[in-house]
């Protein structure tokens, strides 16, 4: 096993919480509808685009031209995206935070659209303090693509095989190793724990 230099964390699912069903519950209350509404409008495939950096204006045009009657609801989704990161996972903040307040080398890539994630930074302060990070939205590639992990460690001078990914997707885990990197699947801060003391990180 390598020595580990740069640790890289993702961050909805691992560092934020990321329900877009929180705002639906409330405007779309019948179970079956809302279901129907997410799994065939504003569906994952849809909002990933989104995070590959494809203009809101031009993502909502497509649905309401499809689905013109769930005009409202399809502009719900970037109005209300707030409400879809209600909080952090302060338990998986304070293992970052540790390792920033220790030394150690952290940073952050992320599939995120943008313009959100400008917000997210807005409003949780604590994504400031790694040394960086690589936003899809802002680059146009998204996780698991090669390229990707490959950029981040370009622009961030990092060495693939010294190099710790964290990531809550496992698909965007075995991304990380196809470019070389070491990584491990998040379910949890108290997994993360270990698995960073596994690295010889006391966290």
């Amino acid at each position: 096993m390598s020595e580990i230099r740069h640790i890289v964390f993702d961050i909805g699912k691992v560092l934020l919480h990321y329900d877009p069903e929180i705002p639906y519950r409330r405007l779309i209350p019948d179970d079956g509808a809302r279901r129907w509404f997410l799994e065939n409008v504003c569906t994952g495939a849809w909002n990933v685009e989104q995070d590959r950096g494809r203009d809101w204006r031009e993502a909502e045009a497509l649905l309401i031209a499809e689905h013109p009657h769930e005009e409202d609801n399809i502009r719900a989704f970037r109005r209300h995206w707030h409400e879809m990161v209600p909080h952090a996972y302060d338990d998986s903040v304070a293992l970052l935070e540790k390792l920033v307040d220790a030394g150690h080398d952290v940073t952050m890539l992320t599939n995120f659209a943008a313009d959100t994630y400008a917000e997210a930074r807005r409003r949780y302060p604590f994504l400031e303090k790694p040394r960086g990070v690589t936003v899809s939205g802002e680059i146009g590639i998204i996780k698991p693509d090669r390229a990707i992990y490959d950029t981040h460690a370009g622009n961030f001078g990092l060495e693939p095989q010294a190099t710790l990914f964290i990531d809550d997707s496992e698909k965007n885990v075995e991304g990380a190793k196809a470019a070389g990197w070491q990584a491990v699947h998040f379910t949890g801060a108290e997994k993360l724990r270990a698995d960073l003391g596994g690295y010889g990180f006391a966290v």
